[in-house]
């Protein structure tokens, strides 16, 4: 677990702190009196929607960002313990620590392409 914090405090903390607050905007979004109030004063193109968007875009990033954290927290301890005992495999373990945090990445592309299409 300690593992999986630490991999979480780089890219992938901030992705997913992001990922958690539009999380909780979309679920305080969909709380009666806030939805009462918007109903008055909503915008011409608002709909329900546009939350139920809002909340995939916050799964898709949350979602990413924990399995990249995952898998960093198992490939970087593997790749550090092989190249401690051979560092000629430095190169090899560091695109497998590459792929892993590529996951985050893809999570977020998706994710605003995802805004884009709200």
């Amino acid at each position: 677990m300690r593992k999986v914090i630490y991999s979480l405090l780089g890219f992938n903390g901030v992705m997913f702190l992001t990922g958690l607050s539009l999380l909780a905007f979309a679920l305080v979004a969909y709380h009666p009196q806030v939805m009462a109030q918007a109903a008055e004063a909503a915008p011409a193109g608002a709909s329900a929607g546009t939350g139920i968007g809002l909340l995939a875009v916050a799964l898709a990033t949350l979602g990413s960002t924990l399995a990249s954290g995952w898998a960093l927290a198992r490939v970087g301890s593997a790749a550090l313990g092989a190249v401690t005992e051979k560092p000629e495999l430095f190169g090899r373990s560091l695109v497998y620590v590459g792929l892993a945090e590529g996951i985050a990445i893809y999570g977020v592309i998706i994710s605003i392409m995802m805004l884009g299409k709200l």
